[in-house]
């Protein structure tokens, strides 16, 4: 009898043995962090792997995600700092790093989080311009990453991202933004149209002014070869009147016979060549004209003779005297 006593006795304890190793130790998957409270008070953290804890003494207290986790932020109205009211939304990216902290420094983390996100983006978009709104989100996203990390920190908690999803104004205004951008749009295609113009009337000003140019520089050459064209007649004139004049010296009437008549003649020329005389009736004295004209003949005749007459013979001197 005492064998059999002694033996459930055993029995028993070996159970309860089993039943307390069971009991102490813990296994915490990779990801999690456990906390420890013993008789109520928190003793420590326990880490991902295999954990001993004092059975019947210590428990469990909170099981804690410390992977980074996302929290929607909810649509909101907010106003503006120019009364522009806008429905905003966007997306929050944490993580838990002081499970402590977390799990008895705050009754309910993902509450408090959204609340102080929300807050916190009403204040600062309340404090920028509708077009600073659609314009700058980064600036925006920054600024409620650091105001919401800085407030949840106490709690354990980081906050690593903050992002805007969706800033949508109210229809009338976005009608009233697609005016004014297409007004916008109007007026930059007016100031490039008078750019182009002004330009085109500069490229044209530039090709007026260089043809000016050059014809002043055609002008001027045609003036200098007209110039020297008059002085080369002039000279040619000059030297026909100084041989004129040496014949007449020598007793040549002829050669002033032929220089007279040349003038009529060239005077006769211009005047039935000019473009407003039709007819021309004035009295002519016909004997001079055939006059000039026998004196050219005679002129010709003269110097073709002179031509043509052979060089005088020399006298030959005797060579003895008288």
């Amino acid at each position: 009898m005492v064998m059999i006593n002694f033996s459930a006795f055993v029995a028993v304890v070996l159970v309860f043995g089993m039943l307390l190793v069971i009991l102490s130790v813990k296994a915490v998957p990779q990801g999690y962090e456990h906390t420890v409270e013993r008789f109520g008070r928190y003793l420590r953290t326990l880490r991902p792997g295999l954990n001993i804890i004092v059975p019947l003494a210590d428990r469990i207290g909170k099981r804690l995600n410390v992977m980074e986790q996302v929290l929607d932020v909810p649509s909101q109205d907010v106003i503006t700092k120019d009364n522009a009211q806008v429905t905003v939304d966007g997306v929050l990216f944490y993580q838990v790093l002081d499970a402590a902290l977390v799990a008895y420094g705050v009754a309910n983390m993902h509450v408090a989080i959204l609340n102080m996100a929300m807050t916190n983006l009403r204040t600062v978009m309340g404090s920028m311009d509708l077009d600073e709104l659609l314009s700058q989100r980064d600036r925006i996203n920054a600024q409620l990453l650091s105001v919401v990390d800085e407030a949840t920190q106490v709690w354990g908690i980081k906050v690593t991202r903050v992002e805007i999803k969706d800033i949508a104004p109210p229809r009338d205004l976005i009608d009233s933004m697609g005016r004014q951008m297409k007004a916008e749009r109007d007026k930059r295609a007016a100031v490039l149209e008078a750019e182009g113009l002004r330009q085109s009337a500069v490229l044209k000003a530039e090709g007026s002014k260089q043809a000016q140019i050059l014809d002043a520089e055609g002008r001027k050459e045609a003036a200098f070869r007209d110039a020297e064209a008059r002085e080369r007649q002039a000279r040619a004139e000059a030297e026909a009147t100084r041989m004129v004049s040496e014949a007449i010296a020598a007793g040549n009437v002829q050669a002033l016979n032929y220089f007279i008549a040349q003038r009529y003649v060239e005077a006769l020329q211009a005047i039935a060549a000019a473009p407003n005389q039709k007819l021309i009736m004035m009295p002519l004295e016909a004997a001079g004209v055939i006059g000039a004209v026998a004196g050219l003949s005679e002129i010709a005749r003269d110097a073709f003779a002179s031509s043509q007459k052979p060089a005088p013979a020399r006298a030959s001197v005797p060579s003895g005297g008288h």
